[in-house]
């Protein structure tokens, strides 16, 4: 561990103690919204010597962020768009991640790209792969292999044997988004950045025409909060543009994309691979997932009011469980799934006669008002490169030339450092603790280094060490590390993205329920009354289970089958 170790911690405490430093200075950058641009932007300035805060309504990574399809990539499809540019940034990306920055969060995953055609689709689509593969320096995942037909056979035994001739297996990289996003925010705090969750942006400071700070409420307490910065930025994902004043030029023009994912257990689909398919009706994405299967996703224009009540509907379902059932030999039904998430990708606006699939991933920057920067579009593998052109737009309007260059392209993060070493005495403490291998190799990938800090809470609680009932190999440990060290105020912010219990079990965490409550209230301090409000808040979060999809229903209403990945506020 390195000397940052004190002061890493995202807790109640800190949070006290931030909001009261913001509220106290001039900020040089206040960065409004906590998913991975803002917490990006918020390491970045940090980096560079900035007196920078971030606040963020609800939890960190709370909505985009923790909504994707957990995948550090280039995009194939861009590819096919021609859009080299964007696919080499982001594979250039993805290799940094994997080398220096986060090797610990990200690892790489192989897909298996079906062939249906004869010798044009090999020559096309392992063309494209071979491209691929070398775009951006792309040369730190195993190359892509040419597959026959038994040798497709044998790595995705679960497919329609007459559905395919051969195919092309190539590797890409995932993460688990929402423990991503958090951790920059830890990096980020490391680093000198304050941070605050829970705290609603309502209205910008404007003087002599100038953004000057941002007025919000503490919606723990209620209380209205004034911050004051030489410059503010928002990076606010489909709320981008809440905070612009209505009679700006530059408010941003969004086209919204609904995109949804089904959770299905690992038996039941029999493959030893990723799936790349294209169907009749769009795209299908399989993809292994810390022991399940994701299945997506959708790409369809959303036009509700309130992004915060964007939800998978009955006919979201039926069209990812088409296009799977379309490739596969022995369906899958509705009764299988085990969760449901939905989230909104905020594209920056073009012809509206085009295809939300069609629309660009790259993203924009532009000033609304003087002090106030702003950042639309963009995709989650190119969150470092967004957050650092974001911060230099917010240095250069500071006109100060002292401010250096961003430097999150060599700055680890959090857990990086140490975890490719040796870690033979980290495996004697864990056996001695009476932990697993597996165990062991799930806490590495998930904490890096610093999960010889959970090996020392359950030094000193033994009871730690526990499995969380119905809470798939969470560790008790884990809960309470939550609380202490990643920002965790509120049952759904454990449940839905310190752990993803609630989209990886049938009941969406209500076993684990009573065991997470216990440990969060010790922790936290909860009175009786409190804990009884927590689990009553989830309850209405997690929603009723008479409400899962059923093949064939295609009702065009809000039915949010699965509402733990969305939080109103």
């Amino acid at each position: 561990m390195s000397d940052m170790s004190a002061t890493n911690r995202l807790n109640a405490a800190q949070r006290c103690e931030s909001i009261e430093l913001m509220q106290r200075r001039e900020l040089d950058v206040l960065i409004v919204g906590g998913g991975i641009t803002g917490a990006g932007a918020a390491l970045d300035a940090a980096l560079r010597g900035l007196t920078v805060g971030l606040i963020e309504q609800a939890d960190l990574a709370s909505g985009t962020s923790s909504k994707s399809s957990k995948l550090i990539h280039g995009g194939l499809r861009y590819l096919e768009q021609l859009n080299f540019r964007l696919v080499r940034e982001a594979l250039h990306e993805r290799g940094l991640l994997l080398r220096r920055i986060a090797p610990h969060l990200v690892t790489p995953v192989p897909f298996l790209l079906p062939l249906r055609h004869r010798m044009w689709e090999r020559l096309y689509i392992g063309a494209g792969i071979a491209l691929y593969d070398r775009l951006g320096g792309a040369r730190h995942v195993p190359t892509g292999r040419h597959l026959s037909r038994s040798g497709v056979a044998r790595v995705a035994a679960a497919l329609r044997p007459g559905g395919y001739i051969g195919g092309i297996q190539f590797h890409d990289v995932q993460t688990d988004d929402a423990r991503y996003t958090m951790t920059v925010a830890r990096t980020a705090r490391a680093h000198g950045a304050l941070i605050a969750t829970r705290i609603r942006a309502d209205d910008v400071t404007i003087e002599d025409g100038r953004a000057v700070g941002v007025r919000c409420t503490d919606l723990e307490t209620g209380e209205s909060i004034a911050l004051r910065a030489r410059h503010s930025v928002t990076a606010a994902g489909p709320w981008t543009g809440d905070l612009v004043p209505s009679d700006s030029s530059a408010r941003p023009e969004l086209r919204l994309s609904k995109g949804v994912h089904i959770v299905l257990p690992k038996s039941a689909i029999k493959m030893d691979t990723g799936l790349l398919a294209r169907t009749t009706t769009g795209l299908l994405f399989v993809i292994p997932w810390q022991g399940f299967w994701l299945v997506g996703d959708t790409d369809t224009e959303w036009r509700g009011a309130d992004a915060a009540c964007a939800a998978a509907d009955r006919a979201d379902v039926a069209v990812l469980l088409e296009r799977l059932n379309s490739v596969l030999a022995t369906p899958v039904s509705a009764a299988d799934i085990l969760g449901v998430f939905a989230g909104l990708r905020p594209l920056v606006a073009a012809d509206p006669d085009v295809d939300t699939v069609r629309l660009s991933r790259e993203h924009t920057i532009t000033s609304p008002i003087p002090g106030m920067s702003m950042i639309t579009g963009g995709k989650f593998t190119t969150y470092r490169v967004m957050a650092a052109q974001l911060i230099d737009a917010a240095a250069t309007a500071l006109g100060d030339p002292a401010i250096p260059a961003s430097t999150t392209d060599r700055t680890p993060l959090l857990g990086a450092e140490g975890f490719d070493a040796p870690r033979s005495a980290t495996r004697r403490r864990a056996e001695v603790l009476g932990l697993s291998a597996d165990e062991l190799e799930r806490l590495s990938r998930r904490y890096g280094s610093c999960a010889s800090e959970l090996l020392d809470l359950m030094d000193t609680r033994p009871e730690l060490r526990e499995s969380i009932p119905g809470g798939t190999g969470t560790l008790a440990a884990e809960i309470v590390y939550a609380c202490t060290h990643e920002g965790a105020l509120h049952l759904d912010d454990v449940l839905d993205r310190r752990t993803r219990i609630a989209i990886q079990t049938a009941d969406h965490g209500r076993e684990a329920l009573p065991r997470i409550t216990a440990l969060m209230g010790e922790t936290l301090g909860w009175s009786n009354a409190d804990a009884d409000r927590e689990r009553h808040r989830y309850e209405l979060i997690a929603g009723n289970d008479s409400t899962i999809p059923t093949t064939g229903e295609t009702t065009a209403h809000g039915v949010d089958p699965f509402p733990g990945e969305r939080i109103s506020q």
